[in-house]
């Protein structure tokens, strides 16, 4: 899977960007979207018009964590990997029997952004399994983005060179476009447009960036730690219709 999200829809954290990244323009004319076409013939790739792009393949998965794509609402998901507790959470959420991973996680979505009963850090918490999965809410033009705490599915993000992020199952396909700007997303955080990076695990703590250094000695992106001694402002979430202007952060 793949999504390139404009600067303006997903600011990717400082720590990412590398001083000597040899990234390129991932979003212009397609590049990225056709480089991964070229190595998944027959991949879907949906046009995000100026947000992005995302494009996803059924070749090639591990059949222990398929990949999942749905469009519900204009809220467009892409799922790796498995969740344990679907019974759960289909009841929780008021879903059907028919429903799968991918519908689980945009109505957990839904959810959190319409009436939000709980933080967005429980929400992920609440989803067990082995997962990684990108969101895209074309109303709201926000992302959020988790793995779970074992970091199971390969999963990996970084910045191409106008700031734009970057997310893949491939590592090979996020160093094309973002050269040594990139880093595995780290495991037991969620991302979201307005609130940045978390930790899941620890929600009322900073998560700070740690350099990765490549075997030449250059600074390769940076994976994320909890600072076991910063604690983060406690915020809420950006809601939609008539609840819109109740909260700018999450």
């Amino acid at each position: 899977m793949l999504a390139v999200f404009d600067k303006t829809v997903a600011k990717s954290p400082e720590g990412l960007q590398s001083p000597h990244s040899e990234s390129v323009l991932a979003l212009k004319d397609g590049f990225l979207a056709d480089h991964f076409e070229s190595l998944h013939p027959g991949s879907v790739t949906v046009n995000l018009a100026s947000s992005g792009v995302i494009a996803y393949s059924l070749q090639k998965q591990n059949p222990l964590l398929p990949r999942l794509f749905a469009v519900v609402d204009d809220i467009f998901c892409l799922f790796q990997g498995h969740i344990e507790n679907v019974a759960l959470l289909k009841q929780q959420y008021g879903l059907n029997k028919t429903a799968n991973e991918v519908v689980i996680v945009i109505e957990a979505y839904r959810t959190l952004r319409d009436r939000g009963p709980y933080p967005a850090n429980q929400v992920v918490r609440d989803i067990h399994g082995k997962f990684a999965f990108i969101l895209y809410d074309s109303t709201s033009k926000a992302t959020f983005i988790a793995a779970d705490a074992d970091g199971s599915v390969p999963f990996f993000w970084g910045n191409d060179s106008e700031g734009h992020l970057v997310l893949s199952d491939d590592a090979e396909i996020v160093k094309k476009g973002c050269g040594k700007s990139f880093a595995p997303f780290p495991k037991g955080c969620f991302f979201t447009s307005s609130g940045g990076l978390r930790s899941f695990e620890h929600p009322s703590n900073e998560v700070k960036p740690v350099p990765r250094v490549d075997s030449s000695g250059q600074v390769c992106g940076a994976t994320f730690t909890v600072d076991e001694e910063t604690k983060r402002e406690p915020s809420g979430m950006p809601r939609v219709g008539s609840a819109a202007n109740w909260s700018s952060n999450y």
